[in-house]
């Protein structure tokens, strides 16, 4: 399994600060009861829909949660291709795009979840995308849709457009000047909320913070996406400025700071993925900053393998706590270094 999706190349527009955007929407199948009350054969019928929607789907791959070792599972929730929940369930799938821009995740809280996933800030592009897919499949699919309430979903918060988006942020200035807990509190006025690194109910880690929409019905789709653009760009600008307060009036500290995490990264021989994800952190911030040049894909690229699942379908091999520690510090390592010699990652 290629550990490089899509949103890793991290050439997209604002990818400083910008790391991914996420675009997905809820359907469901008409006449068949949600995911939480449906018995093993529709669940497994519902798989099977999908499955024989090949035609339509021709450039995607679909996995059976039952098929997957708990390493390939956990690797496509640091992919951020699905869901920890989707990942625990055994009647669950995933069907991914060749390019691993899209995936459907199958049985999760909904029977149908199509995401877009995109490196930068790409709302519309990725939003173009998952709709089309949904169109797609509803050409085929009968969805559960009602003339007042829009597309139903298993959580009514989820229901009208059935759409949640996102845009994962990097946020070092904000959160360094002490000013990241008001400018995130501040928008939820605009129907927004922040959340961990994967999603709903995880923390911010390597100050990554998620900002999504709360609102899936009274809104058109693409207010919702407008609305959202212009709280992120707000958002990016924010951190701009801070970073160039930070630069002007202790860029010596900085750069101590980001040459530091290099130094530690290039070197280091046991690395946890806490520790990792701060070192990281460190070193984009140094790219934002013009302090190094370093592509964010790179940076995307080693923020991935740093993660266990991953690390370990990298090596080919199940490893304890110890054995992931070495590895990991003597991957991250070695690709720093070859990108720091101009090598090809």
């Amino acid at each position: 399994m290629d550990y490089k999706a899509k949103w890793m190349e991290g050439n997209g527009p604002e990818s400083a600060i910008v790391v991914s955007t996420r675009v997905r929407v809820a359907r469901n199948l008409a006449g068949v009861p949600f995911p939480g009350t449906m018995n093993e054969i529709q669940a497994q019928g519902v798989i099977a829909t999908v499955e024989a929607q090949q035609g339509v789907l021709e450039d995607m791959h679909v996995q059976r949660m039952a098929e997957l070792s708990q390493v390939d599972r956990l690797a496509l929730v640091e992919k951020h291709l699905i869901s920890l929940d989707l990942a625990n369930k055994s009647d669950g799938a995933v069907a991914i795009s060749s390019d691993q821009a899209v995936a459907i995740m199958v049985n999760e809280e909904d029977h149908l979840r199509i995401q877009c996933l995109l490196p930068g800030l790409q709302l519309e592009q990725a939003w173009e995308t998952a709709s089309r897919y949904d169109d797609l499949l509803e050409a085929e699919i009968p969805f559960a849709f009602h003339e007042e309430y829009g597309y139903l979903t298993a959580c009514p918060t989820n229901a009208g457009t059935g759409m949640r988006a996102s845009v994962m942020l990097h946020l070092p200035a904000l959160v360094g000047s002490g000013h990241v807990g008001k400018v995130l509190a501040a928008i939820g006025q605009f129907g927004l909320m922040a959340r961990g690194i994967y999603g709903e109910g995880t923390q911010a880690v390597g100050q990554m913070f998620q900002i999504s929409n709360q609102v899936t019905s009274g809104l058109p789709e693409e207010e919702i996406i407008r609305n959202l653009r212009g709280v992120v760009e707000q958002i990016v600008a924010q951190e701009k400025a801070h970073l160039k307060k930070m630069t002007a009036t202790s860029r010596l500290q900085v750069e101590d700071r980001v040459f530091r995490s290099i130094g530690l990264l290039s070197n280091v021989r046991l690395l946890s993925t806490n520790e990792a994800m701060s070192l990281i952190s460190d070193i984009r911030l140094g790219v934002a900053a013009d302090i190094i040049d370093l592509s964010p894909g790179l940076l995307c690229q080693l923020m991935v393998l740093a993660q266990p699942g991953v690390l370990q379908k990298e090596c080919t091999e199940s490893l304890d706590s110890q054995q992931r520690d070495v590895k990991r510090a003597e991957i991250l390592s070695k690709r720093l270094k070859q990108a720091l010699r101009g090598g090809n990652i």
